[in-house]
């Protein structure tokens, strides 16, 4: 996964029936095929295909599960498309699966902290890893109080990841890193991450960074209403926009996102302004 210059966007496709954001509404073969080909028709550079929720209070399920949701998709879109399709999962039998089903590329939020098989299964068919920072477990992250130093302890964690791949076969050249947010951070570290998402490329600068910041509750925290309550979900879109255009300016690689249009136009204004030159 080399560096590019253009932003790239990952198209998100939550074939899942609870979901935070958009669960229940591409959970048939077709309905998920319809809405990958409009993401991708809209310009998404890759399609993300997630089968298992991490909302908070979301309920685990089996690998078996999860592959019956996730591999007819992803078979259907590989037999419809050369955009690359990644997995979201951080099990080594649904990743396994899922590359002999075409798809490229494992996103895995728990960087190889709950399989590490997952590394073995991706050094095998060659393929894309992405590794994310996250703390606990999905019954416990959005509990954990937090810690001191969010900075060090995304960039410490991500790099024993990183050594954790590349010792079981993952290729350097095939890893991407992502800071997690929402995964066991606070709102104000979920802000300082973004703020400082240049020094976290600084400190990794040969693997790309991925970022999901679309329609994440930190977000409806911000925008929150008179009455006090926070935005819902489907209100988000203006404030995910305006967090990948700090992540953009602060050197982001690939943004993941729901709503795809919309993420062009903003990658298009985000990259003009950052490319202009400076005055003399």
């Amino acid at each position: 996964m080399p560096i590019g210059e253009r932003t790239l966007i990952m198209g998100i496709l939550n074939v899942t029936p609870d979901s935070f954001s958009d669960g229940g509404r591409f959970v048939t073969v077709d309905t998920a095929l319809a809405q990958a080909d409009q993401m991708i028709a809209e310009g998404a550079d890759i399609i993300d295909v997630g089968g298992e929720s991490t909302r908070p209070g979301g309920e685990p399920i089996s690998s078996e599960d999860e592959i019956q949701r996730v591999i007819p998709v992803i078979e259907g879109l590989a037999r419809r498309t050369d955009t690359p399709i990644s997995v979201d999962t951080t099990k080594s039998e649904v990743a396994r699966a899922a590359l002999d089903a075409g798809a490229a590329i494992v996103n895995d939020i728990s960087a190889l902290r709950f399989d590490f098989y997952v590394a073995d299964a991706v050094a095998r068919a060659g393929a894309g890893l992405v590794l994310m920072h996250s703390r606990g477990t999905s019954a416990t992250r959005h509990r954990l109080p937090p810690v001191a130093d969010i900075m060090h302890e995304v960039t410490h964690s991500l790099r024993a990841s990183i050594n954790m791949a590349e010792r079981r076969g993952v290729k350097r050249e095939s890893i991407v890193i992502d800071p997690g947010i929402g995964f066991g951070k606070s709102q104000d570290q979920n802000l300082e991450l973004i703020a400082k998402l240049d020094q976290l490329i600084a400190a990794f600068p040969d693997y790309p960074l991925l970022i999901g910041t679309s329609r994440k509750s930190f977000i409806g925290r911000i925008l929150i209403d008179e009455s006090g309550t926070p935005a819902p979900a489907k209100d988000r879109l203006y404030g995910s926009l305006a967090t990948m255009t700090a992540a953009i300016l602060h050197g982001a690689h690939i943004v993941r996102v729901h709503d795809v249009k919309e993420t062009v136009e903003t990658i298009r204004v985000a990259q003009a302004i950052r490319e202009n030159p400076r005055p003399i």
